[in-house]
């Protein structure tokens, strides 16, 4: 999938949140895709939790 075509279907979905449960769905909604993005990232070994708390922590850099 590419990157436009999933920008996209994201906006649609928000938009289809906002309009259906207002703001606060809205909220809710765009919450809940970014803990699914970030736990899809993880499972797929895309996102390193110990290199990412170093790099909130000052410990080392994110690069």
């Amino acid at each position: 999938m590419s990157a436009t075509l999933a920008g996209a279907a994201v906006g649609a979905v928000l938009a289809f949140a906002a309009l259906i449960f207002g703001f606060w769905g809205f909220l809710l909604v765009a919450l809940l895709m970014a803990i699914g993005a970030l736990v899809g990232r993880l499972f797929s070994g895309q996102l390193d939790l110990r290199a990412l708390a170093g790099a909130f922590t000052g410990r080392r850099t994110s690069s």
